[in-house]
């Protein structure tokens, strides 16, 4: 049975963000960092461009344009919030959420995954986890 994927596809703008600061601390980012980190995190700019399961996502602050392309099910490198080096195992968790359980490339941290679901609603919830602080962020399509 060919299962029907969700449409990530658009332009999205944040509506809401919980935890973005404690993921951070959880990281074990500086707080002067996390202010600077928080401050351009609060109005990013999400671009997701979608090809069946292949999804390119980018996101742009006043900071930083971070860009990952991953295909559900294949291993892919990207990047921890933090900004370190890991591998990435997109799946399917349900029909309209994908989960990463992300494995760090070297060196030793906090284990970290996200999850990105396409609501009922028509929202993109993201949600990143550091050990057990959960970060949950909103977006809307613009």
């Amino acid at each position: 049975m060919e299962r029907k994927i969700p449409n990530f596809a658009g332009t999205w703008k944040i509506k809401s963000s919980e935890n973005f600061e404690e993921l951070l601390k959880a990281l074990g980012v500086n707080v002067m960092l996390r202010k600077i980190a928080v401050a351009a995190a609060s109005k990013p700019a999400v671009e997701i461009t979608q090809d069946g399961e292949t999804l390119s996502i980018k996101t742009s602050t006043s900071v930083r344009t971070t860009h990952v392309t991953f295909t559900v099910g294949q291993e892919f490198n990207e990047t921890t919030v933090d900004g370190r080096p890991c591998t990435g195992l997109p799946l399917w968790e349900t029909d309209s959420k994908i989960s990463c359980e992300q494995t760090l490339q070297k060196g030793e941290g906090p284990k970290t995954s996200w999850t990105r679901e396409i609501t009922n609603d028509d929202e993109l919830i993201l949600t990143m986890t550091a050990d057990d602080v959960v970060c949950t962020r909103v977006y809307v399509r613009e």
